[in-house]
């Protein structure tokens, strides 16, 4: 019993509290540049084909790794380097959600683009610190559960600006419901200053340094072939969920006609249960069987799970097909995505991992941020049905990928020598 006492011991530190904090202030400013976005959009009348082209004001989320180095290389004058950074990316995100909601996105959709731009600009930026601090902060045995609770707070904070936003949104005005999602980013700022400071490790001695080293021990480690593989891989694998996601929530209200709340209740609560379901069986199996066969599992799992949306399309708004799509999806995208960090962690070198992780996440968004403005030409083309047939489509060419990379890493690897999830094998 003490052995089993002990296991659990490190659930009950104040640190632990801190990282489910920070998890929130990090999840929290997502969708207010994405699906709620689009559900505020879709209810003010805007054409689809504009609702698509928002997708582009998220871009920051995939050019991030573009300066994570200037937040490893230079430190704000108050609370460290880590902790500094934190504090000034929530204070400015407190400001910019604000004033988002006070634009109308009908009579000045410009401006509603500019301000929904900075505001993933510091989103993606905190993002970077809090990925950073993490892997500064916590000690090897801390850092399943420490993930698993600054996770949990991400989820938690996706499903309050995202569910209930969209609840709020049909009793309240936009303006007031943005301005509860702002006052709510309080939550990080007081983890913040309740966070301890990582022990400080040496800067990159220069800009030049800190934007190289983490390029060249990537290629280096993994040779070319290898490291090329891993970005196509990274981009491609989430691509057909992630241009799926642009029209979502405008196909459950303009397609299918639920009301916010229904969306909000029946989607988000739905989706954050088949989260937590899909990550314990994620974790389990990929345990059990190893990276590679579970990413292609759950690869084509995420792939099939597309079409439960072609199918609730030609029920029309049913809500037990709804319901039962969306559990679904989300099972099978959240056993994916456990899988998919892992190889990601795997790939990263400790010193410059700040960098080297936020390339490998600013890629796995390329099919909503880049490619997005896209699926509104689809949707007007094929139908919402034909929409989801072709997300299912893109999903194909990450799936050979991973089934590539599974066998020449097989094929490479002794029984019994490198784990799955090494960059080496990968390579």
């Amino acid at each position: 019993m003490a052995g089993g006492s002990h296991v659990y011991d490190v659930f009950r530190s104040r640190r632990m509290a801190v990282l489910f904090a920070l998890g929130f202030s990090s999840g929290l400013p997502l969708f207010l540049t994405g699906q709620t976005l689009q559900a505020w959009m879709t209810t003010a009348g805007v054409d689809i084909e504009k609702i698509a082209a928002f997708a582009s004001v998220g871009l920051a989320y995939t050019f991030k790794f573009a300066w994570a180095p200037l937040l490893d290389r230079w430190s704000p004058p108050w609370l460290g380097r880590r902790r500094g950074w934190m504090i000034t990316t929530q204070l400015a995100l407190i400001a910019a959600i604000a004033a988002m909601g006070t634009i109308d996105p009908t009579e000045t959709p410009g401006a509603l683009a500019v301000i929904a731009v900075v505001v993933a600009f510091l989103s993606a930026s905190q993002d970077v610190v809090l990925d950073a601090y993490n892997a500064d902060l916590l000690a090897p045995e801390e850092r399943a559960a420490g993930s698993g609770v600054y996770v949990m707070g991400y989820r938690v904070a996706m499903l309050i600006s995202g569910s209930l936003a969209l609840i709020l949104a049909d009793h309240l005005a936009w303006r007031i419901v943005y301005a509860i999602m702002a006052a709510l980013m309080l939550v990080g700022v007081a983890a913040t200053f309740a966070a301890e400071e990582p022990i400080a490790h040496e800067r990159p001695r220069s800009i030049a340094a800190a934007i190289v080293v983490p390029f060249k021990d990537f290629f280096v480690r993994l040779g070319w072939k290898g490291a090329l593989g891993a970005l196509a891989f990274a981009a491609l694998y989430k691509f057909g969920d992630q241009f799926a996601s642009v029209l979502q929530v405008t196909f459950y209200k303009r397609g299918l006609g639920f009301t916010l709340t229904e969306i909000g209740t029946l989607n988000k609560l739905l989706g954050f249960a088949g989260t937590v379901v899909g990550a314990a069986i994620g974790g389990a199996l990929v345990a059990r069987y190893g990276v590679w066969r579970m990413l292609l599992v759950f690869g084509l799992l995420q792939a099939s799970t597309n079409l439960l949306y072609v199918w609730l399309a030609e029920v029309g708004p049913d809500r037990g097909v709804f319901a039962t799509a969306v559990f679904i999806d989300n099972v099978a995208n959240a056993a994916g995505t456990g899988a998919f960090v892992a190889y990601f962690m795997s790939l990263t070198s400790k010193s410059v991992s700040a960098t080297q992780f936020a390339l490998l996440t600013s890629l796995s968004s390329v099919g909503q941020r880049v490619f997005g403005p896209l699926a509104g030409d689809v949707q007007k083309h094929f139908g919402w049905s034909g929409f989801f047939v072709t997300t299912t489509l893109l999903a194909l060419p990450g799936l050979a990928i991973a089934a590539l990379m599974h066998r020449v890493s097989s094929r490479r690897r002794p029984a019994g020598s490198l784990p799955e999830t090494s960059p080496e094998a990968a390579a």
